[in-house]
């Protein structure tokens, strides 16, 4: 029986192993699309300030991975996380989006803010800086109110 156990053990470190040679590609850009949102609407800098450290991780091309990143198979569920997020939301191309979908999306960062459901706990649990104190809920809410009232001008 211990043989048994003393294989498996073998077997499951050697699995591990090997899965570190298989990464998934990584979200880094080092430059801003022309369609950006920083480049498409202004975004006041304490806003934007809080959209890097509570927000672009999974919600744009510019993730910033921490050092488990590196272990398989947490780098594979980060970027299915991530891939995720931008699905829902991507700040890089923001500007491709029409005024419909961008005030679609405006309203969702108000609700979701609001409501605590963003970042998610899972995030801000590795990630404590991301934690937003009633006074950023408030100012993410009124620069995408603002954004909003723009999108419904167009």
């Amino acid at each position: 029986m211990k043989k048994i156990i003393f294989r498996c053990f073998i077997f499951f470190v050697l699995a591990l192993g090997l899965l570190q040679f298989w990464r998934p590609a990584r979200n880094e850009s080092l430059v801003l699309s022309p369609a950006d949102l920083t480049l498409q609407h202004p975004v006041p800098a304490p806003v934007l300030a809080l959209l890097k450290r509570a927000c672009y991780d999974c919600h744009s091309n510019h993730t910033t991975y921490p050092w488990y990143a590196n272990i398989q198979p947490v780098s594979w569920w980060l970027t299915k996380h991530v891939n995720e997020g931008k699905q829902h939301l991507n700040f890089s191309v923001f500007g491709t989006y029409s005024a419909k979908r961008a005030g679609k999306k405006a309203e969702e960062i108000v609700d979701e803010v609001t409501h605590h459901n963003m970042p998610l706990p899972s995030y801000t649990w590795l990630h404590p800086e991301a934690r937003l104190t009633p006074a950023e809920i408030k100012l993410l809410v009124d620069w995408a109110t603002t954004l909003l009232d723009q999108s419904d001008a167009n």
